[in-house]
């Protein structure tokens, strides 16, 4: 039986404070229950599949839902989830968990609030959180992701900048380009430099191990019995190499000419509102989120060879399932489709047939002032979280202590090695 170390101390010092003095039993030494806990961004606290939960803020109050206006910046905003990866997994002998993740996270929201940055949210840092968690739970299982965002790029960064190239290539006629743009709006697809350089992502590693670093620390400090299993989970791309045929081809023509607002609009539909020539250079770029998370990972492992460490590598997770990698993408997909909203109205808009610029760029404005409208976009859905916690249970339960990697097969089951 796991003894209360931690609840006895706290205990005496209460029962100090007051005047009296108690000698623990063996049965007041009761087990503490245990618990898996989330830490990290979005792709962890479940962004992209609905039924968000309240998150308390840093001033200990619960936000709900605050409206489709208000300030990005609420802790709401987190996107907490109750089918988030989490809570999808089968954790044997876990008795509760708890989601401390935040769409967004960065590496500096570990040790710090993530209000003291731009654009962070009014939420204390996730160590504070974590050690609240092990004031009443001994924790056994913690996953992180963290990575994708960071003082270099960020997910939403990345993902906005290709959609909208995209956009602006498909609607924008060549004469409204020169004659009322000056020709400096980008409408080519982009390129691996475009997503994040060697140097970038560098940094960001550094970053991340650091933050990884403090994670470790801290849990090693408030764990009531010093044994835990971390699993630093990579990220999967939702969209795939290439597209299916009917996001391709329209008129017997493919996409390489100049423009193609019916297909702009078939793919907006579809969810993958993005250049072919774009989707391999947004492959290589999670490609280098995961080996950021494994150059972290070797570096940890390196320092701590007793440390219960391991990488879940879910790059492959959606392979066949991506979004418009099928006819009749969103449905069947695993990921969500870029939405945005004409203003905080809380309608997403599916489709831009029949759209001009105008309007298009009132709702590509709404995504700017009112970032809760889209952010949603190009993230795991439930069906995408269910996956990844099954993922998470492979992890946990693979012989491996280093790199576990869990693959979609052709007829949707998964292989994890």
């Amino acid at each position: 039986m796991r003894t209360l170390r931690r609840a006895a101390i706290t205990t005496a010092l209460l029962l100090a404070a007051a005047g009296l003095h108690v000698i623990q039993s063996g049965a007041a030494q009761a087990a503490l229950p245990t618990a898996a806990v989330a830490l990290g961004d979005s792709f962890v606290s479940g962004e992209g599949a609905g039924d968000y939960q309240p998150v308390v803020d840093a001033n200990g109050t619960a936000q709900g839902f605050p409206g489709w206006s208000a300030p990005n910046n609420n802790a709401y905003f987190c996107h907490r989830s109750a089918n988030a990866s989490l809570f999808k997994a089968d954790l044997p002998g876990i008795q509760d968990r708890f989601n401390l993740a935040c769409s967004g996270g960065q590496p500096h929201d570990v040790a710090n609030a993530s209000s003291a940055r731009a654009n962070g949210r009014t939420v204390k840092s996730q160590l504070d959180q974590l050690r609240a968690v092990a004031q009443t739970h001994d924790i056994d299982v913690v996953l992180i992701g963290l990575g994708s965002n960071n003082t270099q790029f960020t997910f939403g960064d990345v993902a906005t900048l290709c959609a909208n190239r995209f956009i602006a290539d498909a609607w924008t006629g060549w004469w409204e380009f020169w004659a009322y743009l000056g020709g400096d709006v980008p409408q080519e697809p982009c390129t691996v430099s475009d997503l994040a350089s060697p140097a970038e992502v560098s940094t960001a590693t550094d970053e991340t191990t650091a933050a990884l670093r403090r994670i470790l620390d801290t849990l090693a400090q408030v764990d009531a019995d010093g044994v835990h299993q971390v699993v630093l989970q990579t990220y999967t791309n939702p969209l795939p190499l290439d597209v299916a045929p009917e996001y391709r081809d329209e008129d017997g023509r493919t996409d390489t000419r100049d423009k193609f607002r019916d297909l702009g609009a078939e793919r907006y539909a579809a969810g993958c509102p993005i250049h072919r020539a774009s989707l391999a250079p947004g492959h290589v770029f999670s490609s280098n989120l995961g080996d950021l998370v494994k150059n972290a990972y070797t570096t940890l492992a390196a320092e701590r060879p007793a440390a219960n460490l391991r990488v879940l590598d879910v790059q492959r997770a959606f392979d066949g399932a991506r979004l418009c990698e099928n006819p009749g993408s969103p449905s069947g997909t695993l990921a969500t489709p870029v939405r945005v909203m004409e203003g905080p109205t809380g309608n997403h808009v599916t489709s831009l047939s029949g759209w001009d610029k105008i309007r298009i760029q009132r709702a590509a404005n709404a995504c700017v002032t009112y970032f809760q409208t889209c952010q949603e976009s190009w993230h795991p859905n439930a069906a995408g979280h269910n996956v990844l916690g099954q993922c998470l249970s492979g992890a946990l339960t693979a012989a491996t202590r280093t790199v576990v990697t869990c693959a979609r097969n052709a007829n949707g089951t998964l292989t994890i090695s």
